[in-house]
């Protein structure tokens, strides 16, 4: 009788988890719930993808992605609350539910989308590492260049600086932990028969710190990172040069936890909007006019016709929200990216030479 009992009780348990399951709380609900979206950026501050101004607000392209969710989402983008990580700190913060979404110039790779649970959205930024070194860094140590190294030119920032990156044997190289920057750093130095110290650093101002009081040699992250560091971290930049090797690729994008397709699908789209919204012409300052434009795709878009935003769950002018609060893609660029020197390169829509490409939103 006690089996038949502890049976009957084991059936009722998983009867109950599973009912509990069946009705647990989507990432959308809880949103919509707590009335806002809770963004993981990038606590070191990278200027153009997330970073505070001085009246601490957040701007950035990763800082749009998050406002883009919630434009979809609430119809109201300011409706996004910003969660400073690091490179270490990041993908527990995902996982444990303490944000919502990480826009916070991250990597996809095989491991992190399967292994640590992660759904990457799609990618916002196309990105390699490289190298940045004083203008004036000779060979360190003295040390004899890597077979294969170029010979300094005439366009060489100072007489006998380094040039290339296969010039750095032996050099001290400062690194963020927990980063495939680390990974790739050992990677090509070995691949290249060459050495170098390390100088690993969680945070992103205490590792720019180290750099330019000549703590280390070199500074190796995303070409973007040393863009972005160069020109709004350096006491002065034209004493700073990045190396024209770009060592790996670096798909940076938004990523979401596993197990909820209806908040993937909103991120992505919410992604996928903005890019679409600039092949088609479509801006912050022309879509109220647009809207009331007789082109199928347009009326689609800003939700006149067709129930898209209903098979996501949101209103129909998700996408016009977007666009009408946030702008597309190519405005999120130009405001935050241009001004530090950025050039689009292969962030440029497909149709102008470069990788950013939406799948239809019909």
């Amino acid at each position: 009788m006690q089996t038949v009992r502890s049976g009957w009780v084991v059936a009722c348990a998983l009867g109950m988890l599973g009912a509990g399951t069946a009705h647990a709380q989507s990432t959308l609900e809880a949103v919509q719930k707590k009335g806002f979206v809770q963004c993981g950026v990038n606590g070191g501050a990278v200027a153009g993808f997330s970073a505070p101004d001085s009246q601490g607000v957040w701007k950035g392209i990763d800082v749009d992605l998050c406002k883009a969710v919630a434009a979809a989402v609430f119809g109201d983008a300011s409706k996004v609350r910003y969660t400073g990580l690091t490179a270490q700190q990041r993908f527990t913060a995902l996982q444990s539910g303490e944000i919502d979404i990480l826009s916070r110039n991250t990597t996809w790779t095989i491991t992190r989308d399967t292994s640590l649970g992660l759904n990457f959205v799609g990618v916002n930024f196309y990105d390699g590492q490289g190298f940045m070194v004083p203008a004036k860094l000779r060979a360190p140590g003295g040390k004899p260049a890597a077979k294969g190294a170029k010979k300094a030119d005439a366009k060489a920032p100072a007489q006998g600086g380094i040039t290339s990156a296969k010039q750095l044997n032996g050099a001290t190289v400062c690194v963020q932990p927990g980063t495939t920057t680390e990974l790739n750093l050992s990677d090509y130095f070995r691949a290249n028969g060459m050495t170098f110290k390390p100088v690993v650093i969680e945070t992103l101002p205490e590792v720019l710190n180290a750099y330019f009081s000549g703590r280390c040699d070199v500074f190796t992250t995303d070409v973007s990172g040393l863009v972005s560091s160069r020109a709004s971290r350096a006491p002065k930049p034209e004493e700073h040069i990045i190396l024209p090797e770009v060592i790996s690729k670096e798909p940076l994008g938004p990523a979401v936890r596993h197990g909820d397709d209806r908040w993937f699908d909103i991120v992505k789209w919410s992604l996928y909007a903005t890019i679409e919204a600039e092949e088609m012409g479509l801006s912050s300052k022309n879509i109220d006019q647009q809207a009331s434009s007789k082109d199928p795709s347009v009326q689609r878009f800003v939700g006149a016709t067709g129930d898209i935003g209903k098979m996501l769950g949101l209103d129909n002018k998700w996408a016009f929200n977007i666009v009408k609060q946030v702008g597309n893609y190519g405005e999120s660029f130009d405001t935050h990216l241009k001004p530090l020197g950025f050039t689009r390169g292969l962030n440029n829509l497909w149709t102008k030479g470069g990788l950013m490409y939406a799948p239809p939103i019909r």
